[in-house]
C-alpha cells in the first residue's frame, strides 16, 4: 500500500480498536450488572483490556514494578497496556493517539465533522497555544509527582484498598452516573473539538504528554527533501497538530502523531516521507503491522505469564460493587 493510500488503513485500524473498545465496555457493563444486583443477571466475566482506561493504575502498577522487580497483582493488565502504548509511542511516533486511542478518534471524527460544516476549523492565536499545550505537560507532571513519590508499598496498599481494587467499577459508573458538572464539562469539550482541531488531546490529555515524551525517541520521523518539495503548503495545512512541516526538513516535535495525513496529500513523490535516517520510507501497512505486532506481543506475553488477569474472589465483588458509591479516593 502507498503511503498516498495511509489514510483508509488508519481510519480501519482507528474503528476496529473503538469496536474493541466497544465490546469491552459491554462486557465489563454485563460483569458489574451481575454483581450489583446479587447475581439474578447473566454472569460474564470481567475483560481485563477494561484496565486500559486506568491509566494511573497502569503507572502505579510501572513504578511499583521498577521498585520490587515483581508485575502487580491488582489490575496488572494497566499496566501491561501502559508499557505496550509507551513501546508503540517509542517505535512509531505518538501513534497511539492517531491510530488507537479511542478518544483521539472521537476528537478526529469531531473536527473533521466542524470542517464539512463551517468549511473551516479554528486556530488559537500562538500567545493563548502555547500556555494552553503546557496544561496537560502539568498535568503529567503532577501524576508523576504524586505516583512516583509513593513507595512500593504504598501503592500495594491503595490498591488493595476498597477503592483500588474496583477502581474500574468507579470509572464507569462515572459515566452511567453523570453528574451536571461533569456532562457539561465534557459537552463542553465536545464543543470545543467541533471548531478546534482534537481541543482535548492538543491541550489537556496527560496520556498524550506521556506518550509524546516517549516518542521523541523514536527513531523514525517525518522528513522532507527541500530539493523534492514544491513548497505548495499542503502538508502544513492538513497537519492535525498545526505544525510547520513544510519549512522543516525533519518533524521532531512531541505533537506529531505519525498519522502521515502530512505525507498522504503531498503531491511531490518521495518530498516528504516517514523514515529512520537514511532509510526508506515507512509504509502505512508496515507501520500498522508494526503497531500490531507490539500491542498483541505484549498482551500476549502478560497472558502467557500469568500476569494479565486481577483474579479477586466474587465474594469480593458481591460485597464491594453494590457499595462502590461509599468508596471515595482515598
Amino acid at each position: 500500500m502507498a503511503l498516498g493510500n495511509s489514510q483508509p488503513l488508519r481510519r480501519a485500524v482507528q474503528l476496529l480498536f473503538v469496536a474493541l473498545n466497544v465490546w469491552i465496555g459491554i462486557e465489563f457493563y454485563l460483569f458489574v450488572r451481575f454483581y450489583e444486583t446479587g447475581g439474578s443477571t447473566a454472569f460474564v466475566s470481567r475483560p481485563p483490556g477494561i484496565e486500559g482506561w486506568l491509566p494511573i493504575a497502569g503507572l502505579m502498577g510501572l513504578k511499583a514494578f521498577l521498585a520490587t522487580g515483581q508485575a502487580p497483582r491488582i489490575h496488572p493488565a494497566a499496566m501491561f497496556l501502559l508499557v505496550a502504548f509507551l513501546a508503540i509511542s517509542w517505535a512509531f511516533r505518538k501513534s497511539f493517539c492517531s491510530w488507537l486511542c479511542p478518544v483521539g478518534t472521537i476528537s478526529e471524527y469531531l473536527w473533521r465533522a466542524g470542517k464539512s460544516i463551517f468549511k473551516r476549523n479554528f486556530v488559537l492565536p500562538r500567545w493563548l497555544d502555547v500556555p494552553l499545550r503546557a496544561l496537560k505537560y502539568i498535568l503529567l507532571g503532577l501524576f508523576l509527582y504524586a505516583v512516583g513519590g509513593m513507595s512500593a508499598a504504598a501503592i500495594g496498599a491503595f490498591m488493595q484498598g476498597p477503592y483500588g481494587l474496583i477502581a474500574d467499577v468507579k470509572m464507569l459508573n462515572f459515566f452511567r452516573f453523570l453528574g451536571v458538572t461533569a456532562a457539561v464539562v465534557i459537552g463542553a469539550l465536545a464543543l470545543l473539538s467541533i471548531f478546534i482541531q482534537n481541543f482535548w488531546c492538543r491541550y489537556l490529555c496527560p496520556y498524550g504528554a506521556l506518550v509524546g515524551l516517549a516518542s521523541l525517541a523514536s527513531p523514525l520521523r517525518i522528513r522532507r527533501d527541500p530539493d523534492l518539495c514544491i513548497d505548495c503548503a499542503k502538508c502544513a495545512k492538513v497537519c492535525p497538530s498545526i505544525l510547520p512541516v513544510d519549512k522543516l526538513i525533519t518533524v521532531r516535535s512531541a505533537e506529531c502523531t505519525g498519522c502521515l495525513d502530512c505525507v498522504a496529500v503531498c503531491p511531490a513523490a518521495g518530498a516528504l516521507k516517514l523514515a529512520a535516517p537514511t532509510k526508506r520510507p515507512v509504509p502505512a501497512w508496515a507501520m500498522a503491522a508494526g503497531i500490531a505486532v507490539v500491542f498483541l506481543g505484549i498482551v500476549g506475553y502478560a497472558q502467557w505469564a500469568g500476569y494479565w488477569r486481577t483474579d479477586l474472589p466474587s465474594q469480593v465483588y458481591f460485597d464491594l460493587i453494590p457499595r462502590a458509591h461509599e468508596f471515595a479516593h482515598p
